[in-house]
């Protein structure tokens, strides 16, 4: 399997902020999103050529001798076709080992056999300023196979893209007649810039004015480290 890194740190978004847990960042992505914070993933040939029992022993390593028992499986992107054989077994010997697995996805599809392994997926919704779509039947998919283990993430750049998830949840809530997962709203922060804390309060503005539906969750590690610091 082509592995990107192997690394400790404490999730610094979603639902599981503040969470210690070990990530294993597969490289090799084909979607290519304009606003990508880790665009150095994308290359099939880049990051490290591992077996099943390296990684293995790395995540035992990194997550001190096994005393850390959560991985979440990142990228890049893990379900890619290239990526997918080599993420199940990952999950399957994890699972197997009593991990609590979290699965990292990019939207565009429902991997039925990786995500009935996993304890928890976060799934991307894809906005505008992304330049990349998310077919809105992944989430109705989510919603009737994954209730209740699952998260969307949803990075947020300006009121298009607020308005274009506001309406996604709308066509959601109509068809399923309610929510079943939390929906977490991500105000971009790009590497260029400083802490965007005027995008941050409009989001907040925004969410509260339209009746609250969103989570608001910042990049918690980027606020620590900077935008451009990798494997925290």
């Amino acid at each position: 399997m082509r592995i990107n890194s192997i690394y400790l740190a404490t999730e610094g978004e979603g639902v599981w902020i503040g969470t210690v847990q070990i990530f294993v960042r597969f490289n090799g992505c084909g979607i290519g999103c304009d606003n990508c914070d880790s665009s150095y993933t994308w290359s099939f040939n880049g990051g490290l050529e591992m077996s099943l029992l390296e990684v293995l022993a790395e995540i035992d390593k990194v997550g001190h001798n096994g005393l850390i028992r959560r991985v979440s499986i990142t990228g890049g992107d893990p379900l890619n076709c290239k990526n997918i054989d080599a993420a199940l077994a990952l999950a399957q010997s994890l699972k197997e080992k009593n991990y609590y697995l979290n699965i990292e996805a990019s939207g565009d599809r429902v991997a039925h056999d990786l995500f009935t392994l996993a304890d928890f997926i976060s799934i991307d919704y894809k906005t505008p300023s992304s330049g990349v779509t998310t077919p809105l039947n992944v989430l109705t998919q989510m919603i009737d196979q994954f209730s209740g283990k699952f998260q969307v993430k949803s990075v947020i750049e300006n009121i298009q893209d607020f308005n274009y998830v506001k309406n996604a949840y709308a066509e959601i809530k109509k068809d399923q007649g309610g929510s079943h997962f939390a929906w977490v709203l991500t105000p971009s922060y790009n590497t260029n810039e400083t802490f965007p804390k005027e995008r941050f309060k409009n989001i907040l503005n925004w969410n509260e004015s339209h009746g609250g539906f969103f989570r608001v969750v910042g990049q918690q590690h980027k606020w620590v480290y900077g935008p451009k610091k990798t494997n925290v």
